[in-house]
């Protein structure tokens, strides 16, 4: 590590934490339950859609709802796809995606996950980026957020029959966080040269200059922990992300809404204490991480050591691994964001993962199958982070026999079925996906590199669609059949049922009587439960993944070590 790479690491972390308390403070205020009615705008708009705002809903009113929502928004991106050969704003006269990479494409998007089997600037009409890309990158950063706030009230809420309501929730979120905060952002990235129009792409001669709508769909698909490029090589593409204040600034505002809700979290509880224990628990998972990954793309590829790469022989590469990276950020800023990328849910890369060293892969690898919920998704990180909190209080309970308890609610059977298929339900999907991919031809036959980078590209792969990440290490051609649809049902799979299961968590637990604490009560403010809730996650995460890594990155850097 750098002096210069360890600064970027601080800086980036002391203004991070100072915008999540205000963000946080701010986002508490959208989501008041004694705002309920909402301003004039808000009750226009209610009427206008025949929403009755002071509806209390149950969890499966709630639930029912959400799903309703987003199946509508799948089956309409869906058909989006499939016409937009035929309907306006496509200068480029792109035809139909087939079905399988259109049905692909409508699950990722909706699913918050933004998995991309297709070169955006070559395959997607600038109505199809628009009103059906774009459009669903608000929606499923909403609906994250929506369920997270139910889960709150769960929490917050004593012998209450409700979990407030879905379509509140979900235009409060979308019409006081997302629009505006998208706007300031798209604002900025234009500032820096990010594309923003309706033209033809431009012949220069030499090569084809893409153009586009482009900042719009960078703005959310940020601040969302959405992921999904506009162009095909994503926040690595100048037009996309042209400079070192746009990477920094795309940086930030990836961890702005995840970090800030963690606050919401503490206010909306009525214990600020809990919402920074959260974010510390985060932290400390997160730090060292992304301090390793930097250190090991700034050691070098351990292939190369001691060969004359740099022009003279030396025991290490001078430069560290440039392979894959712009030279405009550097080392320490790609290796950043590729850990802020994989932590938060995100997806979008300003760098090629296939290109991370073994051991620098092995890390946005693993910080997608700890269930991202180190900042994780827009919402659906932190009610991922809750349920380990429900599990880490269950351990604590056993250890000293008696009943667990949380922000003063008993954790009990039904509890903690519902927070174990939380946890359990990503590491089943990437276990068995990549089982199924590694014994099926179909599934092989994509994988460009034999060996054991073969298989990291397809554990990565399997493992960002099964924790809707998004990002991908590109050496795999996932664009078949058998790819689309396996990639497509993990995705679903890893978002509706474990919203579910946290709504219906939070059902029972509101309906629950408050519980003083007591003597025998733990603390779950304290560095001592910090520490505990890091561990469980971590835990969880290498005794499920342990044996798979070893089979791909831990193999590979063993094998580039030895010189093979």
């Amino acid at each position: 590590m750098t002096a210069n790479a360890l600064m970027q690491v601080a800086v980036f972390l002391a203004v991070l934490l100072v915008l999540v308390a205000p963000m946080g403070r701010y986002m508490a205020f959208v989501f008041d339950d004694n705002r309920r009615g909402g301003n004039r705008f808000e009750r226009i708009f209610y009427g206008a859609c025949g929403i009755e705002p002071a509806e209390d809903m149950s969890w499966k009113r709630y639930a029912l709802a959400m799903l309703f929502f987003n199946m509508a928004g799948v089956l309409l991106l869906y058909a989006l796809q499939r016409l937009q050969g035929v309907l306006p704003l496509n200068p480029q006269h792109f035809v139909a995606p087939s079905a399988d990479l259109a049905m692909n494409t409508a699950v990722s998007f909706a699913t918050n996950t933004n998995w991309q089997a297709y070169a955006g600037e070559s395959t997607m009409s600038y109505l199809t980026q628009m009103l059906g890309l774009a459009v669903q990158n608000f929606m499923s950063a909403a609906t994250g957020i929506a369920v997270l706030v139910a889960v709150v009230r769960g929490f917050a809420r004593r012998g209450a029959s409700g979990i407030g309501n879905f379509w509140v929730d979900i235009t409060r979120c979308t019409l006081y966080v997302l629009l505006p905060l998208s706007l300031v952002m798209a604002l900025v990235l234009v500032s820096q040269g990010v594309v923003q129009n309706f033209h033809a792409y431009v012949d220069a001669g030499s090569q084809v200059l893409p153009m586009g709508p482009a900042a719009s769909q960078v703005a959310i698909k940020q601040l969302g922990t959405n992921g999904g490029g506009f162009f095909n090589a994503n926040s690595a593409h100048p037009f996309e992300n042209p400079t070192g204040l746009s990477n920094f600034i795309e940086m930030l505002v990836i961890f702005l809404i995840p970090g800030g809700l963690c606050l919401t979290f503490g206010r909306m509880v009525g214990d600020k204490r809990q919402g920074w224990a959260i974010l510390a628990t985060m932290l400390m998972i997160f730090i060292p991480l992304a301090v390793g990954l930097v250190a090991a793309e700034q050691a070098g590829n351990p292939a190369l050591h001691g060969l004359a790469v740099d022009g003279q022989a030396s025991a290490l590469q001078s430069g560290g691994n440039m392979e894959g990276k712009e030279t405009r950020f550097g080392i320490a800023a790609s290796g950043l964001f590729a850990a802020i990328t994989t932590a938060a849910s995100c997806g979008a890369v300003n760098a090629a993962h296939d290109s991370l060293t073994p051991l620098g892969g092995l890390i946005p690898m693993w910080l997608m199958q700890l269930g991202e919920v180190v900042f994780g998704g827009v919402g659906s990180g932190l009610y991922g982070m809750l349920a380990f909190a429900i599990v880490a209080v269950f351990i604590a309970g056993l250890m000293v026999g008696r009943t667990p308890e949380y922000l003063g609610k008993k954790i009990e059977a039904y509890e903690m079925k519902m927070a174990s298929l939380a946890v359990l339900v990503p590491c089943a999907l990437v276990t068995i996906g990549t089982a199924i991919a590694v014994l099926v031809p179909a599934g092989t036959a994509a994988v460009s590199n034999p060996g054991a980078h073969g298989f990291s590209e397809i554990l990565y792969a399997v493992s960002s669609a099964s924790n809707n990440n998004g990002s991908a290490f590109g050496g795999l051609s996932a664009t078949t059949p058998f790819w689309n649809i396996l990639l497509a049902v993990c995705m679903f799979l890893a978002r509706f049922p474990l919203a579910i299961a946290m709504l219906a968590m939070a059902g029972s637990l509101a309906a629950k009587r408050h519980v003083p604490p007591s003597a025998g009560t733990l603390r779950t403010h304290t560095p001592l439960f910090v520490v505990l809730l890091a561990c469980i996650v971590v835990v969880v995460g290498a005794l499920t993944f342990l044996p798979a890594l070893a089979l791909g990155p831990i193999a590979e850097h063993l094998q580039a070590a030895a010189g093979h």
